[in-house]
């Protein structure tokens, strides 16, 4: 076809995340054909975009394939133009509708998670970004739609699956090497083949509870406990500094906003020295807990508040040592895999999408499993300084991942 475009990227939410994977692809892929909406009023976006799509995707013989996020009600595009129908379509989630949460269950609009399971079935290739993405979409089809009074559809996982594969969200890693301090850039030394393989086997034994412990591992007796691995070196870590503990999540209900600050001011009250950086993009509805909070533990604060500078970011999380989540909901979690890049001991949830990516070290199942990992580590902040954080980041770049992409944008590919 020569210079005619083969594949047809379509984006309803061109903004964050969605914006950076389509034009990943766009630059990576060539015939490429894009048609995006601004990323504003979402929920409008999930209801109207098929039709807007419709009348401005101009017709083209040439076109083999169609990628979109399920934003897009790709049921709706398909029906309303059916030269598209014919396309190998192939539909990313990011995060789906029928488990993401809501204040109360009554809140949540059907349409959404409906549009979502409708787009699946006249999809070729359904992708997410993680198996948590997956199987909690798929387990919750058959109560999703018990909603719907009565003659209800049946098997809706069974004829989707076969379609679903995972594939993680592209990262784009930026060097680093200049911003880190003189521990931190000590640990480069160590290869990226001996990471590779500490995540194979991680793999390989996520089923089972690990044993073996250095002298160093913070995790108490009672918790599930594994390798903790100090750098070889005989030069005094520093221990002078208090340790700096980063947060690097929006300002919303669903990153659990509320449990990491009754932590922090339960660390305050034991009189144990840290500082503090909170990050993260603020909204018209900013939780009453940061406002508080603030007050309370300004003494302890470094940064708070977002950094529009990506430069500055990434600084603030080269000079921290831990990163933590309190989160209720991920689907994935770029900026805690950003964190360990910038080499933060990470504490995550035991839940969600964290055990797929994360080694039982580094996951708490309670509050109080939280508080304690982080006490020990104000007390002891050489420990997370002296550690290598077992996750191989690169398995989770776009140069490893790109393959996988390109292969999906193929017509022969998956």
């Amino acid at each position: 076809v020569g210079g005619s475009p083969s594949v047809l990227l379509v984006e309803a939410f061109y903004g964050g995340s969605h914006k950076q994977l389509i034009d990943l692809l766009k630059e990576n892929t060539d015939g490429c054909s894009l048609f995006t909406l601004p990323a504003k009023k979402w929920h409008w976006r999930a209801r109207t975009a098929a039709l807007y799509f419709s009348q401005s995707i101009p017709a083209c013989s040439s076109y083999r394939v169609l990628f979109s996020s399920s934003v897009l009600n790709l049921c709706e595009l398909v029906a309303l133009r059916p030269d598209l129908a014919r396309l190998k379509k192939v539909l990313y989630f990011h995060e789906n509708q029928l488990v993401y949460p809501v204040r109360k269950d009554q809140e949540r609009d059907f349409q959404y998670g409906y549009n979502q399971v409708l787009s699946c079935l006249v999809s070729d290739v359904v992708v997410f970004n993680s198996r948590f993405n997956m199987e909690s979409f798929l387990s919750s089809i058959l109560s999703f739609m018990k909603k719907i009074p009565d003659h209800r559809p049946k098997n809706l996982d069974r004829l989707i699956r076969p379609k679903c594969v995972v594939l993680s969200y592209p990262v784009r890693f930026p060097d680093v090497s200049s911003l880190l301090p003189e521990h931190k850039l000590r640990h480069l030394c160590r290869s990226a083949e001996t990471l590779q393989s500490d995540h194979r086997i991680f793999k390989a034994q996520t089923s089972q509870p690990q044993t073996l412990r250095c002298e160093e591992d913070p995790v108490p007796s009672s918790e599930p406990r594994s390798v903790l691995t100090p750098v070889q070196h005989s030069e005094c870590v520093d221990q002078v500094n208090p340790l700096h503990i980063v947060w690097p999540h929006r300002w919303e209900h669903d990153k659990n906003p509320e449990m990491f600050f009754n932590t922090l001011i339960k660390l305050k009250e034991k009189q144990l020295d840290f500082k503090l950086s909170v990050l993260g993009e603020t909204f018209t509805d900013v939780p009453e807990i940061f406002s508080s909070s603030q007050h309370l533990l300004q003494s302890h604060i470094l940064n708070w508040g977002f950094l529009s500078s990506k430069d500055q970011y990434l600084k603030v999380l080269c000079d921290a040592d831990v990163v933590v989540s309190t989160s209720k909901h991920e689907f994935f979690g770029v900026a805690m895999l950003e964190a360990v890049h910038c080499g933060c001991f990470p504490l995550c949830p035991k839940a969600l999408v964290y055990p797929e990516i994360f080694p039982d070290q580094y996951l708490y199942s309670t509050p109080e499993q939280l508080c304690k990992r982080l006490q020990e580590l104000c007390r002891r902040p050489d420990i997370a300084r002296r550690h290598i954080v077992m996750v191989d980041t690169s398995l989770y770049s776009w140069t490893s991942l790109k393959p996988q992409f390109q292969a999906l944008l193929s017509v022969e590919g998956p």
